[in-house]
């Protein structure tokens, strides 16, 4: 049975919710960005309509909730600049293609460089960057302070800055708003979507993947889509694969609402902070992953305090807003801080979409897409290609961790 709901926080959007039937041709696993994406893209892209998307919880209650809502292209390896890039670009025609609002801003992303070491690594990124055809500068530091005025460049901070990189085409959105609008436009196209679902199994069938086993009752399955930001691994494991990831918890904070002060994305690896200001006025502030392991939203206090104090010499006019509220997603690492997407080893009709670190939210559009191409040919898409799970054998990875300016 499906009932049509209004989404909370938005009185226009209006999508379908179903109970489970008991057989479909393919089950998307997590309710989040990358799940409703691939469900929406299998229907859209594929003529796939009949699919489930399966959540534990409420839709996009998870890390789509909890991100910091960054976009942008820039990242250094080839591999990398493939998928973010074809991800931005379907970023840029998201509104129109969904029909809804999702607060698309292209401000620009800076990432700011405070050593020598930061120079000479930005650099290289716009190079490689331009020769990939992504928008990418440099900025000396007047024409830092001119993009960011709240930004102290002068030579008084304790992290000097020396320049930026800058994507002009980078930005955020609002990231409710995309899930809602995805949910609304797969629902539309006959897409199952299924809220408090847990999966507590597998049925199998030599190296076929049958039916998932639910709180809800069993459902068979043509295809497996595992899409469950900072749990594929777990989910995995009850298939007796064991992917080379592992959980954390990635933390952020709002402000209270404030005037207009910050126009753009400014980003500081040296010190982990990143910043912008939302479309109500709230900072939007971001710190690296908790060095602990665990499945707890929320994180060390000291790995936000830290945040905080670096913020405040980058931005000495910070030290006067208040922090509205703090919160902690999950993230999935891989040894080279690159995802893993394609086929889950043994299994002929399972695939998984995992391991984006702090990179899933501006990639939601594009690997919606390739990975509903990967699932409905049963073979990867060629972005996907690279992200197999036996690069981890070969030794052929795409280590962004040592590469990119900053790993968000």
């Amino acid at each position: 049975m499906r009932t049509s709901e209004r989404l909370p926080g938005h009185p226009d959007f209006l999508w379908a919710t179903a109970d489970p039937k008991s057989s479909y041709d393919v089950v998307v696993v997590g309710g989040g960005g990358h799940g409703l994406a691939t469900a929406y893209y299998l229907a859209a892209n594929h003529g796939i309509t009949n699919v489930a998307v399966i959540e534990k919880g409420w839709l996009a209650g998870g890390n789509m909730a909890r991100n910091t809502t960054i976009i942008r292209s820039n990242y250094l390896w080839d591999e990398s600049a493939g998928i973010y890039e074809h991800s931005l670009g379907l970023w840029e025609g998201l509104e129109e293609e969904l029909d809804c609002e999702i607060l698309f801003s292209q401000r620009g992303v800076m990432n700011v460089a405070h050593s020598l070491g930061d120079v000479r690594e930005g650099r290289r990124r716009v190079n490689a960057n331009q020769l990939n055809g992504i928008d990418a500068q440099w900025l000396e530091p007047d024409e830092v302070g001119k993009l960011a005025p709240v930004l102290d460049v002068t030579d008084r901070p304790r992290y000097p800055v020396m320049g930026a990189t800058f994507q002009p085409r980078g930005g955020i959105a609002k990231h409710d708003y995309v899930a809602w609008g995805y949910a609304r436009a797969a629902a539309a196209l006959g897409v199952d979507i299924i809220q408090d679902c847990e999966v507590q199994g597998f049925e199998t069938d030599g190296d076929t993947v049958t039916a998932v086993k639910t709180s809800r009752g069993r459902i068979a399955c043509g295809r497996l889509a595992l899409c469950a930001a900072g749990h594929s691994g777990v989910l995995a494991s009850q298939l007796g694969v064991r992917l080379p990831v592992q959980s954390h918890p990635l933390q952020a904070l709002v402000s209270e609402l404030l005037d207009q002060v910050l126009d753009t994305v400014v980003m500081s690896n040296a010190v982990h902070v990143y910043v912008s200001q939302a479309h109500k006025g709230e900072l939007v502030m971001g710190a690296g992953v908790d060095a602990h392991l665990g499945y707890g939203q929320r994180g060390s206090f000291h790995v936000i305090e830290e945040q905080m104090a670096a913020a405040v010499e980058l931005f000495p006019v910070f030290a006067r807003a208040h922090v509205l509220r703090t919160w902690a997603g999950i993230v999935d690492v891989t040894p080279d801080a690159s995802p893993i997407v394609g086929h889950l080893a043994q299994w002929a009709n399972a695939y998984v979409n995992c391991g984006w670190g702090t990179g899933g939210f501006k990639a939601t559009p594009g690997i919606g897409s390739v990975f509903a191409d990967t699932v409905a040919h049963e073979a990867p898409h060629r972005l996907a290609e690279p992200y197999a799970l036996d690069r981890f054998v070969s030794g052929r990875l795409i280590d962004e961790h040592g590469a990119a300016a900053v790993a968000h």
